[in-house]
């Protein structure tokens, strides 16, 4: 915890929200690939060290059918939220979420930072970040729905509510990106990849200001 503190603290003086980098929000219902098509991205810019993948912190084991993160029980979460472990944190699901907090140092050293995120926080995101991105990443109903089953970690009820959420909930505006992720991989890996070179090159220009 004594890393975070020193960011805190080196964060002191600057004026919230964070500039010079961007934050990259990965917003999309479960099963749209949000997952797939960050790796596509990593993959794809392996050498860029202007860009950081954030690797999530969760109170749920990894496991060969999730993403690859970090993992604490519930009583080890809530005690390093308390001690400022991290950036943002939430709750879904029955599940805590954080993007640790060395992700504020990077985007105010102009980096940009990719995270997968729940829709919810977007309004702290925007005023945590004064160059949010935001990247919406669907499938269609049916492609959802077959993808949630493979993963067989919800009943067919569970997957219907998940699904009914997900169709009330969009983003709009500037600064928002859709990608259909109902296709090859390929497809909406290279959408995003754009995006990221969109954000790298606002990135360079803001630190020229």
């Amino acid at each position: 915890m004594m890393v975070s503190a020193l960011i805190e603290r080196e964060l002191s003086a600057e004026t919230f929200p964070i500039r010079d980098g961007v934050f990259v929000a990965v917003v999309g219902p479960s099963g749209a690939g949000k997952d797939t098509v960050i790796g596509y991205a990593r993959a794809r810019f392996a050498d860029e060290t202007r860009l950081e993948f954030v690797r999530r912190v969760i109170t749920r084991p990894s496991d060969a059918a999730s993403e690859d993160h970090d993992t604490l029980a519930d009583a080890a979460f809530v005690e390093a939220e308390a001690d400022g472990a991290f950036a943002i944190s939430w709750e879904a699901h029955g599940l805590r979420y954080g993007i640790p907090a060395d992700v504020d140092w990077s985007v105010a050293n102009g980096r940009v930072a990719v995270a997968n995120v729940s829709r919810g926080i977007i309004p702290v995101l925007r005023e945590r970040y004064a160059n949010l991105a935001i990247v919406e990443v669907t499938a269609s109903p049916q492609v959802l729905a077959e993808r949630l089953a493979m993963r067989g970690r919800e009943s067919r009820g569970e997957v219907l509510a998940r699904l009914a959420r997900s169709a009330n909930v969009t983003f709009s505006g500037p600064g928002v990106t859709s990608i259909d992720n109902s296709g090859p991989r390929e497809a909406a890996g290279e959408r995003f990849a754009e995006v990221l070179r969109k954000a790298m090159a606002f990135s360079d220009m803001s630190g020229l200001i």
